[in-house]
């Protein structure tokens, strides 16, 4: 089970990776599990020293009772103080952002793959395009 952020790699130039963990009720692992969540508005936030993602979607778990969790809270990135300075002084930078990039399950445990991004201008967006379109007429041909 693996869940990427498509809309980052088009919309931002990935400078960094980082896996990190990430705290979760019960209902939240098992929705994660299903793959029922969406990145794509997705972005992290440090605050006293801890980093936070916010606007990651999670559905709520069908067959849990009225102990369901909140679709969008802040979810806490389980990372060492070191890490998060250097994210910090990373997303100081102007232009840039820290980002989830995927979530994927490893050891039974959910991680999150965190990229510092730099945003991409209008042309570059266009580059892309045109990359990828020459890339599937290449496929065509063979």
């Amino acid at each position: 089970m693996e869940i990427k952020n498509k809309k980052a790699y088009f919309n931002y130039f990935i400078e960094q990776e980082l896996e990190a963990g990430i705290a979760l009720v019960g209902t939240e692992i098992k929705s994660v599990r299903k793959g029922s969540l969406d990145l794509s508005d997705a972005y992290i936030r440090i605050k006293n020293n801890e980093a936070f993602i916010v606007n990651m979607f999670i559905d709520q778990y069908n067959e849990a009772s009225i102990f369901n969790h909140n679709t969008t809270r802040e979810r806490k990135l389980l990372l060492h103080k070191k890490e998060i300075k250097k994210l910090e002084e990373l997303k100081s930078k102007d232009g840039y952002t820290i980002i989830p990039l995927k979530i994927y399950l490893h050891d039974g445990k959910v991680k999150v793959l965190v990229g510092v991004a730099r945003g991409k201008k209008l042309y570059d967006k266009r580059e892309s395009i045109k990359k990828k379109d020459l890339e599937r007429a290449e496929k065509r041909k063979w």
